[in-house]
């Protein structure tokens, strides 16, 4: 039976996630009224548009740190190599 306690925290999180979840479903807000209402597309797009805006930024940041680096790296090693050259000298 000790085997068994290291799952139980495991377990339990399992359980209250799936009670839960019913009640998840039942926003009025987000679910069924602003979903079918006209008069409240515009909320519901704009929504719609903030998830997407903060979805793509981590990407985008971290894609633009990446791109920054990759270049100021070309440029260190442009100007070792041409440092080589001038001189002569491996480094």
């Amino acid at each position: 039976m000790n085997r068994y306690r290291q799952f139980r925290p495991f377990i339990l999180a399992t359980a209250l996630l799936l009670l839960v979840s019913s009640v998840a479903l039942a926003c009025p807000t987000c679910k069924d009224n602003m979903a079918h209402d006209p008069a409240s597309a515009n909320l519901v797009r704009g929504y719609a548009y903030s998830i997407m805006f903060l979805l793509s930024m981590p990407p985008l940041i971290f894609g633009s740190l990446c791109a920054y680096f990759y270049w100021e790296v070309r440029k260190a090693r442009a100007k070792q190599g041409q440092a080589e050259l001038t001189m002569g000298v491996k480094v």
